[in-house]
């Protein structure tokens, strides 16, 4: 009757609103990639533990009493999130833990920010468990993170700074996967995914000669829920897909060293 087209009518409306609401790729233009070394005013906290924010990123997911201390962890970072297709599409694998996406571009991260509220509007209850935040993590990730916290980081078509003497910029070095092994809890992963075949030598080189690193087996990389989102997901690899590219991917475990006999 009258009434249920003035419901219907209503949600319309709504629909209508989130739609407007809905945040536009286009208003979020910006360059493929920055400077790491540029100052940025970027504001980081001094400790993991006095760092407050994440109460506010996941608020649902904090007031959520079934959540222990342990739950209310960040585990999982996408370093260098872009729009954060990655973040979006492991949310509800792992509902129980919290990601945040890390990216210098402040335009990009503001989208993904927007995005995030806006999902969680459109699907109560979902997506509570992801957010971003605009940071360098070639400086700060101990500001952020404690020491064996995370239990993967994602690395996915990084920014593949071709010239020689930009090298030193790749996300990928040898003092930088020293910091990434401190956060990165042993037994945990690290995921790398490229369309640069120069690129994925160099990473994987770096990794294979670091002696915390080890890479997975082919049976492995079969078996982890995560590695066919890392081909698919983001806005980065729908790219590389419509331009027929090809995606190099190298995934490792965060191991002990081995004790000398």
């Amino acid at each position: 009757g009258k009434m249920e087209d003035k419901i219907n009518k209503r949600k319309e409306e709504e629909n209508d609103e989130l739609d407007a609401l809905r945040p536009r790729k286009k208003f979020y233009r910006c360059r493929a990639h920055a400077n790491p070394y540029t100052e940025h005013s970027i504001d980081y906290p001094i400790t993991p533990d006095q760092w407050e924010e994440p109460k506010k990123y996941y608020p649902e997911f904090f007031a959520n009493p079934s959540h222990s201390d342990e739950d209310k962890l960040i585990r999982f970072t996408d370093i260098g999130c872009g729009f954060g297709g990655l973040l979006f599409a492991l949310s509800p694998l792992f509902p129980k833990k919290l990601m945040l996406g890390m990216e210098i571009r402040p335009t990009v991260c503001q989208y993904v920010v927007e995005r995030v509220h806006h999902k969680r509007q459109e699907c109560p209850g979902e997506f509570q468990n992801i957010f971003a935040i605009r940071s360098n993590a070639m400086k700060y990730l101990p500001n952020y993170f404690a020491k064996s916290q995370l239990e993967k980081m994602f690395f996915c078509f990084p920014d593949p700074h071709f010239k020689k003497k930009k090298q030193r910029r790749r996300i990928i070095n040898s003092s930088l996967l020293s910091e990434y092994a401190y956060v990165l809890k042993p037994g945990g992963r690290l995921y790398t995914i490229t369309d640069v075949e120069d690129l994925h030598n160099w990473m994987t080189s770096h990794l294979n000669s670091h002696p915390l690193f080890k890479k997975i087996s082919d049976e492995e990389l079969e078996k982890d829920v995560c590695v066919p989102h890392i081909s698919s997901a983001s806005e980065e690899a729908k790219k590389v897909t419509r331009n027929h590219g090809q995606k190099f991917v190298a995934v490792y475990d965060r191991i002990l060293l081995e004790q000398p006999q």
